[in-house]
Order: structure tokens, then sequence, then C-alpha cells
């Protein structure tokens, strides 16, 4: 599902608050395209709930580190500069989310940074067996308040015109 696709707006986005040689922790790596491109400014950490993505990824890019972490739990007690996931929080519920949002903070450096993306909307819908929920950036304030606060929000295309937006957020 993710061919053709990548973080780059989004890598950029981030490197406007995130200096070079930073520690980034990804949620949901998939096949790697966006961990690949992270690890070319920062030290960046991949992960992903699905133990087939994390065992072939680490096959092709021994030197690299990946982790088996669901993007809810995330179950480790690495500290890091920033959090980044492209389009993986949707596969949540409202409250999984909320729990995310919790979760992140905790793992992240004081004024840590996250950056997500989000299909735009107030839908849930179904695609290909998957359950997506759909955002607008007043929704999604409620999940990540008190914790975080925005830095930046813009709304882009990636399948449709304006289909997405993407937040940065700074732990309080």
């Amino acid at each position: 599902m993710a061919d053709g696709y990548d973080g780059k707006l989004l890598i950029a986005a981030l490197g406007r608050y995130l200096p070079p040689g930073s520690r980034v922790l990804e949620l949901g790596m998939g096949p790697g395209k966006d961990l690949l491109m992270l690890n070319e400014h920062y030290q960046a950490v991949g992960s992903d709930a699905s133990a087939i993505f994390v065992e072939r990824f680490r096959k092709l890019h021994p030197k690299l580190e990946v982790r088996q972490l669901d993007a809810v739990s995330i179950d480790t007690d690495g500290r890091y500069d920033a959090i980044y996931s492209n389009k993986v929080l949707p596969y949540l519920s409202r409250d999984e989310l909320r729990a995310s949002f919790k979760r992140q903070a905790q793992v992240l450096e004081s004024n840590g940074l996250a950056l997500h993306s989000f299909w735009y909307g107030d839908d849930v819908a179904e695609h290909q067996g998957l359950r997506f929920v759909y955002y607008r950036e007043d929704t999604l304030r409620g999940l990540y308040e008190p914790d975080f606060e925005i830095v930046e929000s813009k709304q882009y295309s990636e399948m449709e015109k304006d289909d997405s937006f993407y937040v940065v957020l700074r732990r309080r």
C-alpha cells in the first residue's frame, strides 16, 4: 500500500525544528523508505508492529536499528528527541490514539517533537480490510492535549487534493 509514497515533505517539515543528529523513533516503518531518509539526517530507529517488516528490513540493512513495537504501548525504555509516523496513527481508534500520545510524551526528551500525518476528514472508513480513522486539526487536538502543544499543522495532497495533513507537536 505504501508503494509510490514517501515522507520527503514530512521529513523536511521535521527538519525545520529538529537539528541533524537527533535521535528519532519512527512508528510503523513498514518497508522502511522513510526510515532510510530519516537516517540521512538523524539517528533514526525504526519500529513496526509487524515482525515481517522488521525482519525483512533488518536483513537488507543490518547496521540500522529496528524494533518490533506497536504504536500504542511503544514498549521501549529508549528516549528520543522526536517521534515520526507517516499515516500510521489513522489505523488506531481514538482511544488508542489518545493512549499513544500519552506514551509518546513519556519516551520523548524534554521539549521533544512528534510529527505525524493523517488522512483529513471526519470519517471512519474501511479499505482493503483495514480501518482508517480520519481527523482534522481540531478533532485531533483533544487527543494530544495536555501532553503536547502544536508547533505546525499543514494540509497537503497525497492521493487527492488536500486529503492529508500533518502536525508537528512539542512535548509540554
